[in-house]
């Protein structure tokens, strides 16, 4: 492991630190991290940004099928935003260990609002064209990952380690009540302030954002001038990955849901609703995906009730098996409300394992690699594209959605029993050991209650 002198920051306790080490000692219970004044800015934040990103998306691509009325079109758009915030992970991991993570959220922050809101006022000033918004979606992508793994990281400066597997579990709760919520309210934002006063609204979003990211009260950090090259600190991070069988096993795991599940929650339910239940207008479609952001809702309360249970690599697979089975199930049904009742398990059991992934993964990072260890774990996303063409290519071939959906969930959950069985790294893993294993850190240095 490289020495912190030569690679991250040194943290100093501030004179409140007594006040987060007391009550990381006492029993964590669903709520806790809420009692800390840092992590509740954080959340307003977190909830403000997954409101935009999902007000966006919908605005996004209602403009472009507008504009175009072709599918394909669509899936560029998505393609062009996906490559650039792939191709901007090096750069995002080296920036979070390299520049004061405050600033760093204030970079990004004010980028993201200055783009919105030109784009809004191109919009509402009738210059709507395709090339515009392919150009936008260009511009947030060199922005997203560098958001995305900063906001992973930054859990840790400001939360006591032995309450960030809880903390974790509410910014994944908020995460899913805006899956439910976000698409509703930016489809409710087109009709009446249209697309361009959609975007003035994100704009605003970000400003608030901005506000609550100025209440962070982050520890003391000292940044050693003698570094490495940019390109040694990405392959640092690389190397840790592929060097710690701990870290490579959970990395690993988080590349099962882009690749087997959440293709199916996201890219068959149109193909469902039309094709299984007969309803082109929509309504169904709609509400096969708010249930599945309830039951997210739900489970990641629930995870963070779960927050102190020691056997988490057990609740990871048992999670991961019961996420299979209920998409199973889904793809067996003909009704429309037991496919809702087994969609709502699914998000249930999908939240639960992101958290207790995301909680081991993050736990097994030192501090002075965090950012750039956490921005090669951000390529499971790259495989969201492939997992969403598997799922459409076996739909087309298979006659329809159901054949894939239970080939694809039944290997998730299959994945999880052969784990359980070949890897004692996750079947014998403790919550303990993670929050243990970083002696020298103290983030709750950070925290005001």
């Amino acid at each position: 492991m490289p020495d912190s002198d030569s690679t991250g920051d040194k943290k100093q306790p501030d004179s409140n630190s007594h006040i987060s080490s007391s009550l990381a000692g006492k029993i964590i219970g669903t709520f806790t991290s809420l009692r800390i004044r840092n992590f509740r800015f954080l959340i307003i934040g977190h909830i403000l940004s997954q409101a935009g990103g999902w007000i966006q998306q919908i605005a996004l691509n209602w403009l472009v099928y507008k504009l175009t009325g072709s599918g394909t079109m669509l899936g560029t758009l998505s393609t062009i935003r996906s490559v650039t915030a792939l191709g901007m992970i090096p750069a995002a991991g080296v920036l979070t260990d390299r520049v004061e993570r405050r600033k760093m959220m204030m970079i990004t922050n004010a980028w993201l609002c200055v783009i919105t809101l030109l784009f809004g006022l191109v919009l509402i000033t009738g210059h709507s064209q395709v090339s515009y918004i392919f150009i936008f979606a260009f511009l947030i992508g060199l922005t997203y990952t560098i958001d995305q793994t900063v906001k992973q990281v930054v859990i840790f400066d400001l939360v006591p380690r032995a309450i960030t597997p809880n903390a974790i579990a509410l910014l994944l709760t908020g995460s899913a009540m805006m899956r439910s919520f976000g698409p509703a309210i930016g489809g409710v934002l087109i009709i009446w302030v249209g697309p361009g006063g959609n975007f003035l609204v994100q704009a605003f979003a970000y400003m608030l954002i901005a506000i609550t990211i100025m209440q962070l009260r982050f520890p003391a950090q000292i940044y050693d001038l003698k570094r490495t090259s940019p390109l040694q600190n990405i392959r640092e991070g690389i190397r840790y990955v592929l060097k710690k069988r701990v870290t490579l096993t959970f990395v690993l795991m988080g590349f099962v849901l882009p690749i087997f599940t959440i293709p199916i929650v996201t890219i068959l339910p149109p193909i469902y609703a039309v094709k299984v239940f007969g309803d082109p207008t929509g309504r169904v479609l709609s509400i096969l995906m708010a249930l599945t952001g309830v039951g997210s809702m739900f489970g990641g309360v629930a995870a963070a009730a779960l927050s102190r249970v020691e056997r988490r690599g057990l609740v990871q697979l048992a999670s991961l098996f019961l996420l299979g089975i209920s998409l199973v199930a889904f793809g067996f049904c003909t009704k429309v409300w037991t496919a809702l009742i087994f969609l709502a398990c699914s998000g249930f059991f999908e939240s639960i394992f992101m958290t207790s992934n995301q909680t081991l993964l993050q736990l097994s990072i030192p501090d002075e690699l965090r950012g750039r260890v956490t921005s090669v774990v951000t390529l499971s996303a790259a495989l969201s594209p492939v997992g969403g063409l598997l799922a459409g290519i076996g739909s087309d071939l298979l006659g329809g959605p159901k054949m894939i959906t239970i080939i694809m969930a039944g290997s998730a959950a299959t994945i999880a029993v052969l784990v359980l069985f070949f890897s004692g790294i996750v079947r014998n893993y403790r919550l303990s050991q993670g929050i243990e294993s970083n002696p020298t850190e103290s983030p709750e240095s950070s925290t005001h209650v």
